[in-house]
């Protein structure tokens, strides 16, 4: 396991689409592990592959209930409403109030290849909707209330 560089914002890499996971192989699995330990030191909540200079469609949080690891995750449904301020490990030092989804179900593939679906509230829905904005290219800057 290592560490890896987190992207700061102002790089194209994080605003490009990422690529679906085609096969999950052993540099997915090292991607899931290098992610965990990137997250962890830099004290986050959720990272995207994105984030660490990669192009696929992989996700990291823990919102302090253990890891949750997602390939090629889908929102499936949402419900309710939250506004709460967000920030992010690629945009250093700014935060601001973000509308999401109180709820949150997303289907994705675990490290196992295993098809799963798993429902969030609250933070960890926020940081669903947060995760997956990352791999379409959009960064919580672009959805901040005025």
């Amino acid at each position: 396991m290592a560490l890896r560089q987190i992207v700061k914002i102002g790089e194209p890499v994080l605003r490009k689409k990422s690529k679906k996971v085609e096969k999950i192989d052993d540099k997915i699995i090292q991607l899931l592990d290098d992610m965990a330990d990137t997250m962890y030191a830099a004290d986050g909540v959720g990272l995207a592959a994105p984030q660490v200079g990669i192009l696929k469609r992989v996700v990291i949080i823990d919102v302090g209930d253990g890891i949750i690891e997602l390939i090629n995750p889908e929102i499936i449904a949402t419900s309710g409403e939250q506004i709460d301020d967000e920030g992010c490990l690629s945009v250093v030092g700014e935060s601001g109030p973000v509308r999401r989804p109180y709820v949150v179900k997303v289907r994705a593939f675990n490290r196992k290849g295993q098809l799963m679906e798993i429902e969030g509230e609250e933070l960890l829905a926020r940081a669903f909707c947060h995760e997956i904005d990352h791999l379409e290219g959009i960064l919580f800057v672009d959805k901040i209330e005025k």
